[in-house]
C-alpha cells in the first residue's frame, strides 16, 4: 500500500481536475448561499425586469392599436407603458446595485474559504503553490469567481426575453414565430461554439496568468541577489517570458466573444427582415394589425437578443475558470485535529514508533523508533540531506507521518486538539517569518492569550533581542516596517517568540544558524536556565550544540544510523566526527588565533 502523502504528489493534474472541478463548484454555492439573500433579490430583480421587458411590446402595440383608433383608454395605456418602461429602468438599476454587493461578499466568502483550506494543511503541502500564484488564486481569480452567482442570476433572467417572446410571437401570429424559428438553430450553434471556445481560451489564459505571478514574486523576493548579480535584464525577460502566449489566449477569447457577437448581429438582421417580410404579408391580409406588427417586430428583437446571453454566459464561464484556480487550494490534504488532551503536569516526553515519511513516491525517513525522556534536550545532526528538518517536521507535528505515530506523554499528536497542540509543542526556525505590527507584537505572537509585556521582554532577553530591541527608535513599540533588522536580529526575534509561548515541547530547526558563536552560546545557556522547562528538540550544525544535547540522534540518508550520547558518539564514531569537521576545524582556528592574541599581548 503507497503512503497517503506519496500517493497524493504522484496523483497527475489531469486525474484531480473532476475533484477540483467539483469541489470549485461547491465552494461557489457556498458563496451564493452566504449571500442567499441578496442573491434571490438579484435575481427577482432581474427576472421582473425582464418580464417587464418582454411585456413592454404587447403593452406599446395594444396601446398604438388604441391610439390609431382613438379609443378613450388610449391615455391610460399611455400611462401603462411610461410606468412600464419606468419599472424596468429602476429594476434594473437595483440589480446592478445588489450585484456590487453580491459580488463582494461572494468574492470575501471564497478567498476566505481559500485561506483557510492553505491554513488547515501541512506546510509541505502549502509550498505546492509558488507564492505568487497563491496570491493570484486568492486575489485575481477569487474575485472573478465572485461575479458567478450574480452572473448566473443575470444569465437566468437573460433567458426569459428571447424564451418569452418567442412564446408572444405564436400567440399573435403562428407564421411569424416560424419564420423566426428558422433560424434558431444557427443561434443555438454560435452559444455552443462560443461556450466551447471560450471556457478553452481562458482556462489556458489563466494559467499562464499563474505562471507569471508566480515568477514575479520570486524576482521580488531575491531582488537584492538579482542587483548583485547584475541579472535583472534576464529575470525581466523571465518574467514576461509568457507574455506573448498571454496576450495572444487575450486576444483570443475577445476573438470569440467578437466572432460570435458579429455572426448574431448579421443573423439577427436576417431574422428580422423575415419576420417583416411575414408580418407585413400578414398585416396586408387583414390578419394582424398595426401595433401586432409593431409587437411582432419587438418580440423577433428580444427573441434574437444573443447579445445578453452570451454576456451572462461568458461571465459565468471566466468564473467558473477562476473558481477551479481558487478551489485548488480548498482540495489541499487537511491537517486534522483530534479531541484530546495532553495529562496535567507531563514532563514532555516524546515517542516515535516506527515513522516513515514519503515525498514524491520516495521515502525520506525510514522506520524512526525513539523516545525522547521528558525534559531532556535532543540535537538532531546529520549531513545535508539527512533528514533533520523533515524530523524536526514531524516531532513538532507540522506534518504527519505516513506509517507510525508520534507519542507526547503518551497521547499521539493526531489526536490533540489544535488548541493543545500549539499552546504546548512550539517552534523557531532558521529563516522566521515575523507577523505583528510592532516588535512586540512580533514576539507575542501566539495562540492563545496574548503575554503581558514583563513576559515579552523575559523572552527577548533569553535570545538575546532586548539590546538591539531598546536600541530602535520606539523599543518594542517599533513598527515591523521601520526597523532595520539583519538576518541575525530576525533570527533572535524568532526565538524569542518560541521562548514566549515555550511549552513542554520545543522543536528549534536550525534556529540559531545566523547567530555568531558567543551569542548562540548565550541562547544555548538561556533556554536551559530562562526558558520554560520542558523537551528540547534541536537540529544542530554546531559541534557545541551536540556537546550541550543529553541526546544526539544521528540521521544518514533518512535512517537513524545512531542515538546516544555525544561523547559516546564522538569516541567511538569516526564517520560522526566527519560530519563536524569543518565546524571542529573552525573552532581550533578560532582557538589558536585566541593564542595568539594572548602571547602577543604577553
Amino acid at each position: 500500500m503507497s503512503p497517503p502523502d506519496a500517493a497524493s504528489d504522484a496523483v497527475p493534474d489531469t486525474a484531480r481536475e473532476p475533484a477540483v472541478g467539483r469541489t470549485a463548484d461547491r465552494a461557489l454555492v457556498a458563496a451564493a448561499r452566504h449571500s442567499g439573500g441578496r442573491t434571490a433579490a438579484v435575481l427577482g430583480c432581474a427576472v421582473t425586469a425582464a418580464a417587464a421587458a418582454l411585456a413592454e411590446p404587447a403593452v406599446l402595440g395594444h396601446t398604438l392599436d388604441l391610439l390609431l383608433r382613438r379609443d378613450p383608454s388610449g391615455p391610460v395605456w399611455t400611462l401603462l407603458c411610461a410606468a412600464v418602461i419606468v419599472a424596468e429602468v429602476a429594476l434594473d438599476a437595483v440589480a446592478a446595485r445588489l450585484t456590487g454587493e453580491v459580488d463582494g461578499r461572494s468574492t470575501a466568502r471564497l478567498r476566505r474559504l481559500g485561506l483557510a483550506g492553505l491554513l488547515r494543511t501541512a506546510p509541505h503541502h502549502a509550498a505546492r503553490h509558488a507564492p505568487g500564484e497563491t496570491a493570484a488564486r486568492l486575489t485575481a481569480h477569487a474575485a472573478e469567481a465572485g461575479k458567478v452567482p450574480a452572473a448566473a442570476a443575470h444569465a437566468v433572467a437573460a433567458l426569459l426575453p428571447p424564451l418569452g417572446a418567442v412564446v408572444a410571437l405564436f400567440l399573435i401570429d403562428v407564421w411569424t414565430a416560424l419564420a423566426f424559428l428558422a433560424g434558431v438553430p444557427l443561434l443555438v450553434l454560435l452559444l455552443r461554439a462560443f461556450t466551447r471556445d471560450t471556457r478553452t481560451s481562458i482556462a489556458r489564459y489563466q494559467q499562464v496568468q499563474l505562471a507569471t505571478a508566480g515568477r514575479l514574486v520570486e524576482a521580488l523576493a531575491g531582488a537584492r541577489t538579482i542587483a548583485a548579480a547584475g541579472t535583472a535584464d534576464r529575470e525581466r525577460a523571465r518574467i514576461l517570458a509568457q507574455l506573448p502566449e498571454l496576450g495572444a489566449e487575450g486576444r483570443r477569447m475577445w476573438q470569440v466573444y467578437g466572432g460570435t457577437t458579429a455572426r448574431s448581429t448579421a443573423l439577427m438582421p436576417m431574422l428580422l427582415y423575415a419576420v417583416l417580410a411575414v408580418g407585413g404579408i400578414r398585416l396586408s391580409a387583414g390578419a394582424i394589425g398595426v401595433g401586432e406588427l409593431l409587437a411582432v417586430l419587438r418580440y423577433a428583437a428580444l427573441a434574437a437578443g444573443i447579445g445578453a446571453v452570451t454576456g451572462g454566459l461568458a461571465a459565468v464561464i471566466r468564473g467558473r475558470a477562476a473558481a477551479r484556480r481558487t478551489a485548488d487550494l480548498l482540495t489541499l490534504p487537511v491537517l486534522d485535529h483530534g479531541r484530546a488532551e495532553l495529562p496535567d503536569g507531563g514532563p514532555g516526553t516524546l515517542e516515535l514508533r516506527g515513522v516513515r515519511v514519503a515525498r514524491g513516491g520516495t521515502t525520506v525517513l525510514h522506520d524512526i523508533s525513539l523516545v525522547v525522556p521528558g525534559g531532556s534536550t535532543v540535537a538532531v545532526v546529520g549531513r545535508s540531506g539527512a533528514g533533520k528538518t523533515l524530523f524536526a517536521a514531524v516531532a513538532g507535528r507540522l506534518t504527519d507521518p505516513d506509517a507510525g505515530e508520534v507519542l507526547l506523554d503518551g497521547v499521539p499528536l493526531r489526536e490533540l486538539t489544535a488548541e493543545a497542540l500549539r499552546r504546548e509543542v512550539g517552534h523557531a526556525f532558521d529563516r522566521p517569518v515575523l507577523l505583528g505590527d510592532t516588535v512586540g507584537e512580533a514576539i507575542g505572537f501566539g495562540a492563545g492569550p496574548a503575554p503581558d509585556p514583563e513576559a515579552v521582554r523575559a523572552a527577548a532577553r533569553a535570545a538575546g533581542a532586548d539590546p538591539f530591541v531598546r536600541r530602535l527608535p520606539h523599543g518594542y513599540g517599533t513598527r515591523l516596517a521601520d526597523a532595520p533588522l539583519s538576518g541575525g536580529e530576525f533570527q533572535r526575534l524568532g526565538l524569542a517568540r518560541a521562548f514566549c509561548h515555550a511549552g513542554r515541547l520545543l522543536v528549534l530547526d536550525d534556529a540559531t544558524s545566523s547567530l555568531d558563536t558567543v551569542t548562540a552560546r548565550e541562547v544555548e545557556r538561556a533556554l536551559i536556565h530562562r526558558v520554560r522547562p520542558g523537551t528540547r528538540i534541536v537540529v544542530a550544525h554546531r559541534l557545541s550544540s551536540a556537546a550541550r544535547a543529553d541526546l544526539v540522534v544521528w540521521l544518514e540518508e533518512g535512517r537513524m544510523r545512531a542515538a546516544g550520547s555525544h561523547a559516546a558518539l564522538w569516541r567511538d564514531e569516526p564517520a560522526y566526527r566527519a560530519v563536524f569537521a569543518a565546524d571542529a576545524r573552525a573552532a581550533a582556528d578560532g582557538e589558536a588565533a585566541t593564542e595568539a592574541v594572548s602571547e602577543a599581548a604577553r
